[in-house]
């Protein structure tokens, strides 16, 4: 796939588990950082979503173990950052202010958010940086707090 497909992928199966949960959402085509928007009947607000997406995890620079990386703008425009692994089917969502909060590394204006998927990578202590960390970010989780 190209990098078109892996993105319009992530984007439909956010849109798929978003779906099964009851709540509509519909794609963006405008090329502003807005990829959906998702709608929440209970709180009958609209919240707009970035999605970044990864086909798979991949060898870390540092140590050679398996990670998921995404990077995100300083100035997101949408309300929520949706981080996508194609190869678990797996989704993560948080506020762009979360983003700033538990991303890694910051470098030009951009976050590094990532995590080791690997369960032998030796975790630093005091940062969050295994996917198990994340498991309360889960977009079936996470569902429960915006919508």
């Amino acid at each position: 796939m190209n990098n078109l497909q892996i993105g319009r992928c992530g984007e439909l199966l956010l849109q798929y588990k978003l779906l099964k949960l009851g709540i509509e959402s519909s794609q963006m085509k405008t090329g502003s950082g807005i990829d959906l928007v998702a709608y929440s009947s209970r709180s009958r607000k609209a919240y707009t979503v970035q999605v970044k997406t990864n086909e798979n995890p991949v060898p870390s620079g540092e140590n050679g173990k398996m990670a998921l990386g995404w990077w995100v703008p300083d100035d997101c425009p949408a309300d929520l950052v949706a981080f996508v692994d194609l190869s678990s089917t797996s989704v993560w969502l948080f506020s762009t202010g979360e983003i700033s909060k538990y991303s890694q590394k910051k470098y030009r204006g951009r976050n590094h958010f990532y995590f080791y998927v690997d369960p032998t990578a030796n975790i630093n202590s005091h940062q969050l940086s295994h996917q198990t960390h994340f498991e309360d970010f889960l977009v079936e989780k996470r569902a429960q707090v915006f919508f």
